[in-house]
């Protein structure tokens, strides 16, 4: 039975520093106004790089098999679908009293 492909610590090291910086620029981000929906953005695209380095590195997808990048695909796939049903609930809410009003 194999080990599996052996990452050096450095590139952990490497990767829990980045890790940490963008945990910092989430914290930093919070306190300054970008105004509307942009906040929001910003803040789930260094949530999202952040849970890529967790995925590919910690979990070692990135040395995985094509099986394990079908079944990581798929969950992001469920999640797209997720988000974009919340998204559109919270969109329409306005729309039955814009047509009765």
């Amino acid at each position: 039975m194999s080990a599996g492909h052996v990452v050096s610590v450095k590139l952990y090291a490497a990767i829990f520093g980045t890790l940490l910086v963008l945990t910092l620029a989430t914290a930093g981000a919070a306190f300054i106004d970008l105004g509307g929906s942009l906040n929001a953005i910003l803040a789930l695209l260094i949530a999202g790089a952040k849970a890529l380095l967790v995925i590919l590195f910690f979990m070692h997808v990135l040395y995985s098999s094509r099986l394990t990048w079908v079944f990581i695909g798929a969950g992001f796939f469920w999640l797209l679908i997720l988000l974009a049903l919340t998204l559109a609930d919270v969109l329409s809410r306005g729309w039955l009293q814009a047509a009765v009003g």
